[in-house]
């Protein structure tokens, strides 16, 4: 999860709009559109603007502490866990969880190293895995 070591580890300068952010992040989870984060954000810090959080967040992608992730209906959510994961998606309720399983994660590498496609080379797999969530 995006956290201040990682913003250290970037070279970006820690500031309060960013921490902001990122507290945005930690206390919002399942998968936060930038207007969630605006929202939360602008509850504790209301003078921080609307574009300067957008700003935030490109910056973030940029450094790769942050991931886009778009949802079956179009609407455009971050991810900040950047460690490979996949996604267990319920359009019902737009919610989106993380699902790691390394078990998993071997069996499809070695999958496709097998399968060798023609004229492309792989650089990452990701699954959604759509459902619903029974509480």
């Amino acid at each position: 999860m995006i956290n201040l070591d990682k913003l250290k580890s970037t070279g970006l300068k820690v500031t309060p709009q960013r921490l902001a952010v990122i507290e945005a992040f930690v206390e919002l989870k399942n998968h936060p559109t930038a207007e969630e984060i605006v929202g939360f954000i602008r509850q504790k810090h209301p003078n921080i603007g609307v574009g300067t959080v957008y700003h935030i967040l490109e910056i973030f992608e940029e450094k790769k502490l942050i991931k886009k992730v778009k949802t079956e209906n179009g609407t455009m959510r971050y991810d900040g866990l950047y460690e490979h994961h996949h996604h267990l998606y319920c359009e019902e309720s737009n919610r989106i969880e993380d699902y790691i399983d390394d078990e998993l994660d071997d069996l499809i590498i070695k999958y496709f190293k097998n399968k060798k496609i023609e004229n492309f080379k792989i650089e990452d797999i990701k699954l959604q895995i759509n459902g619903k969530f029974i509480d």
